[in-house]
């Protein structure tokens, strides 16, 4: 078991979710139940999924849950680009936004690619 505090892509993907909670509250009211709520949970799930598969037992389940959070941050960085084109968003924070959740990404794909090579190498090495 890991502690998910320990790893800088929580807290990085923390940091997104804080901003994304700040942007989303200048958003119409008829938007709370829909792109608000999809927005908010797309990106909360990122450092959620981090968090959980920390929790478990093994790297495979690490991993799988490192991948969850990839989706999730892929799904919220299409939730922030259709909050741009509906004009919910100014160009200077969706680019701020879109650039922590591409960061983000960059680093989950780092630790996936940690994670599973450590596996890996692990099988290769057993008699």
């Amino acid at each position: 078991m890991k502690d998910f505090r320990d790893l800088q892509v929580w807290h990085k993907a923390h940091q997104v979710v804080l901003d994304i909670y700040r942007d989303t509250n200048l958003f119409p009211p008829d938007e709370r139940f829909g792109l608000i709520a999809q927005l908010r949970r797309s990106a909360a799930s990122i450092p959620a999924n981090i968090a959980e598969g920390c929790g478990r037992q093994g790297d495979g389940d690490f991993n799988r849950f490192l991948q969850i959070a990839m989706g999730s941050a892929c799904e919220a960085e299409y939730h922030l680009l259709l909050a741009r084109d509906l004009h919910y968003l100014t160009a200077e924070r969706y680019e701020h936004l879109v650039d922590g959740i591409s960061e983000v990404k960059k680093m989950l794909a780092g630790l996936i690619v940690r994670v599973g090579g450590d596996r890996f190498r692990a099988k290769a090495a057993a008699p």
